[in-house]
């Protein structure tokens, strides 16, 4: 890894491209534009990008442009003098002025109203702008770091962005890799959060490892490095110590690696059935059994559009034994003898679909037994 002071973990040639720009751009008061997916740690480049820079001793100022109701927003970077607006009991100065010396970060810019974008073109072309109420024009020297999770070339082509202020602040692109992207960091990454949360609370849970890690590796990631962080914090503060069992990870993860799994591996394993807990009163198995084997068979109907002959296919079953357990549950009624003789199906609320079932809710409610709510069942 380079050596430089970065919050940043990981060691995927992905994330080391990003180091080696951050070490590059840091040595300039160019105009950066981070972009990524949300959660992929654009906030972290930018606060590696102004720590290792000449600047990193002044102030570095967030602003979160989509949290700032757009009324707002003008006065909120640019500051305002009393008496500007109601409500304006006294001079206030705005980020770009607290920023002075320092970096101003704007996240979400995409989301800043187009009125205002001619503001903030000016400030990147001569570092000048006046206060709301003002006619003093005020000078700063700030470094403007940007980031945004939105397409802002393709934004300006449909007229939601200026293109004049996309090219004044795409002047260094950066573009921050998603967690799919980079999935040889996610060990490090998941050792490093839990050592953290650890370290923070207290207790002592071991990293996961083996067929968990697998798991982990195994899933796309969709919110990146802060759904990552957040599975973590929640694994350390509810475990409290020991090591993370499979039943632990949400069912998302599980469910993503099970279904990647080789059928019939592990037949028996806590991969392929639902955790179950045996209550100290006992439980009526039959009907534990049929609502597990319910829920398995709404799956197929809902995965294949409610298709008889694709269902019995990911069921491996044939198509008349699941119709005949359709029939049953009241899900398929036969058509009365004067009509062709093939079957027919009706839904609950009486809608009618020649040679397909419906579907039930998907619940252990479809069950023609008894109810299974006295069987705790988790993923």
């Amino acid at each position: 890894m380079l050596a430089f002071r970065s919050p940043l973990v990981g060691e995927s040639p992905a994330i080391q491209q990003i180091f080696q720009t951050i070490e590059k751009v840091s040595q300039t008061d160019s105009t950066v534009l981070i972009t990524g997916e949300s959660g992929t740690g654009k906030e972290l480049v930018a606060r590696a990008i102004h720590e290792n820079s000449q600047r990193a001793n002044k102030p570095m100022i967030i602003v979160n442009c989509g949290a700032i109701p757009s009324e707002l927003l003008e006065a909120e970077l640019f500051g305002h003098v009393k008496g500007a607006f109601t409500g304006a009991t006294q001079n206030r100065q705005g980020r770009f002025e607290l920023a002075h010396g320092g970096t101003i970060f704007l996240d979400e810019v995409g989301e800043i109203p187009l009125h205002l974008q001619v503001k903030l073109l000016r400030v990147l072309q001569m570092r000048q702008f006046e206060s709301v109420g003002s006619s003093k024009t005020t000078e700063v020297d700030v470094r403007i770091i940007a980031a945004t999770n939105r397409d802002l070339e393709q934004a300006a082509q449909k007229k939601e962005f200026r293109e004049d202020l996309y090219y004044r602040l795409n002047v260094i692109p950066v573009k921050i890799p998603s967690l799919r992207e980079r999935i040889s960091d996610i060990p490090m990454l998941v050792k490093h959060f839990v050592d953290q949360f650890n370290q923070l609370t207290g207790h002592t849970v071991e990293a996961p490892s083996g067929q968990i890690m697998d798991a982990l590796m195994a899933y796309d990631w969709p919110g990146n490095i802060r759904e990552l962080e957040n599975l973590m914090e929640r694994l350390v503060i509810l475990k409290g110590q020991g090591t993370v069992d499979l039943g632990d990870l949400p069912h998302r993860i599980f469910q993503k690696y099970a279904e990647g799994r080789p059928q019939g591996a592990g037949a028996m394993s806590e991969w392929e059935f639902p955790r179950m807990v045996l209550p100290t009163i006992g439980l009526n198995l039959k009907s534990i059994v049929e609502a597990f084997e319910n829920h398995l068979v709404d799956q197929a109907l809902a995965r294949t559009g409610n298709n008889k002959n694709r269902a019995s296919e990911l069921l491996n079953m044939n198509r008349t034994t699941l119709v005949e357990k359709l029939r049953k549950r009241g899900m398929i009624t036969p058509l009365s003898a004067k009509d062709t003789g093939s079957e027919g199906s009706t839904s609950s609320n009486g809608s009618s679909n020649s040679g397909n079932s419906e579907s039930s809710s998907g619940d252990s409610s479809g069950s023609s037994s008894g109810s299974s709510s006295d069987v705790k069942i988790s993923n």
